[in-house]
């Protein structure tokens, strides 16, 4: 399994990857070999404001539908619209085609609580 070493990695599964004064999240590689086949996925609005640790979508795959939660708070200034009739993606290049969101970050202490790609590994293989 691949775990960019330039992203930082949620307990919930988001990857965050910081692109100037923006950041870019989607789903781990770990997230959708559990989810299974991804159906549909669900995202916010362009302007909407996430609260950290809060819901921001989702993800419905052929066993189950699970929460996406955002892992920094922000506004929402970009949408990954090819999602909504491609939602493949998210099994096929989670890292590259299936970004779900670019969002402005309105308090950069949430990076703290961010884990780099080794803590990130190590969390998951404690499963």
């Amino acid at each position: 399994m691949s775990l960019p070493k330039d992203l930082k990695y949620s307990e919930e599964h988001e990857w965050v990857k910081t692109e100037g004064e923006k950041v870019r999240i989607g789903i781990t590689e770990f997230a959708q070999s559990e989810l299974g086949d991804i159906v549909f996925v669900e995202l916010p609005e362009v302007g909407d404001v996430l609260e950290a640790d809060e819901p921001f979508g989702s993800v419905e795959s052929v066993k189950t539908v699970s929460e996406l939660y955002a892992p920094v708070s922000g506004k929402v200034v970009e949408v990954n619209e090819e999602l909504e009739d491609s939602p493949e993606f998210v099994n096929e290049s989670p890292y590259e085609k299936a970004w779900m969101v670019v969002v402005e970050p309105s308090n950069k202490s949430e990076f703290d609580k961010l884990m780099d790609a080794s803590a990130y590994e190590e969390m998951i293989n404690e499963d």
